[in-house]
């Protein structure tokens, strides 16, 4: 009966086979279906023609190049601002640090005076004055010595106030000195990311034009005056390496526009006044220098270091960054530029030129391009100043 009993029984399905998809001639059947659909895919990728994406045109790739230098030099203004930020910390660290321990020199000064007179009252002032007047020989004496030992109580409060004054002027530059180390560390990771951007960006820059051929670099070149050339991987990128690009200064004039401006003399000569008129001469003597990001010279600059440079040697401090320049002086409609003044573009003023006369500029464009001559319609224009 039991033997009859089983074998009517409908037979058991494993779990899993509900969720595998019943039975094993099902399960079977999809899986060849699917693995003919995975050989179909795989056979599609492989064909190259299907799935391959088209290569940028010469024209895409000066786009996005030219993109990936603006975005560079936005964050080298950031790294300028930040470089700038923990030099001032690291100076403000020292004076602290200089100035507490003189503070300290002076505190321990006076813990050695409150010594001397805490002993000197102790060993005087176990006896009571009126016993020490009755043991006295000689009274005039004793009053005298009271005398003295009045004022140096009086003497003695006095030092206890200043101890006092100076433990807590102790106490603050210390605190200040802790206040800065730790705006200094901040600083210096701002300084390491800023960094990090400006690689990141010059190497997808390089990583385009590698795509490019020779020819088609130098048209783009002659198209865009020199905006998207380059010298070799890694041009640039620290002064110590840098070259120039295009066989320094006589390889930069070549690139001036026909006598338009006159020379380095007349645009000297065009200028409001004789720091201008140095400032100028000096971005001329500069032209063939190539751009290194982060320097201010002599043998590199980077844009605002270059005009940093230039109006220094005009005897005007200006201050490092794009964004800072660009307060140094009063503003100056296009329309009334002077050789001198400083050129601003793009709205985040992240580019700066030497104005030289004729809707020309002296100005650092970007690594692997030296200091040149370049119309200031070539950017978006965005302001002027005129350095005072």
């Amino acid at each position: 009966m039991t033997a009859t009993v089983a074998s009517h029984r409908k037979p058991r399905q494993h779990p899993l086979a509900a969720l595998t998809g019943g039975s094993r001639s099902a399960r079977t059947a999809r899986t060849a279906a699917t693995l003919a659909l995975a050989g179909a895919a795989t056979a599609t990728g492989l064909d190259g023609t299907a799935q391959a994406a088209p290569r940028p045109t010469p024209a895409q790739v000066k786009d996005r190049v030219d993109a990936l230098y603006q975005e560079a030099e936005v964050a080298t203004q950031n790294y300028n601002g930040a470089k700038e930020s923990a030099h001032t910390a690291r100076e403000e660290l020292n004076r602290l640090q200089d100035e507490a321990a003189r503070r300290t020199r002076t505190l321990n000064a006076a813990r050695t005076e409150l010594g001397t007179l805490a002993a000197s009252q102790y060993r005087s002032g176990g006896i009571d004055p009126a016993v020490q007047l009755l043991l006295s020989a000689d009274p005039q004496r004793y009053l005298d010595g009271a005398a003295v030992l009045e004022r140096t109580g009086s003497h003695q409060a006095t030092a206890v106030a200043g101890y006092a004054r100076r433990l807590g002027s102790v106490r603050q530059i210390r605190e200040r000195a802790e206040d800065t180390v730790q705006r200094l560390a901040d600083t210096e990771t701002r300084l390491k990311k800023h960094r990090l951007t400006v690689v990141h960006k010059l190497d997808g820059a390089e990583q385009l034009l590698s795509r490019l051929t020779t020819e088609q670099r130098r048209r783009m070149t002659a198209r865009d005056g020199g905006r998207s050339e380059r010298s070799g991987p890694g041009q640039g990128r620290t002064e110590r390496g840098a070259g120039r690009a295009d066989g320094g200064v006589g390889g930069a004039l070549r690139g001036m526009p026909g006598g338009a401006h006159g020379g380095p003399a007349a645009a000297a000569a065009q200028a409001p006044n004789p720091r201008a008129a140095r400032a100028v001469s000096f971005a001329y003597s500069a032209l063939g220098k190539p751009y290194v990001w982060g320097a201010t010279g002599p043998s590199g600059y980077d844009c605002s270091g270059l005009t940093l440079a230039a109006w220094k040697a005009g005897g005007v401090a200006l201050p490092r960054t794009t964004y800072t320049q660009i307060s140094s002086g009063p503003r100056v409609a296009r329309s009334q530029l002077a050789p001198g003044d400083l050129v601003f573009f793009y709205s985040g003023i992240s580019h700066v030129g030497l104005y030289i006369g004729d809707g020309q500029m002296i100005h650092a464009p970007h690594p692997g391009a030296p200091v040149r001559i370049a119309p200031i319609d070539q950017m978006p224009f965005a302001a002027a100043t005129r350095p005072a």
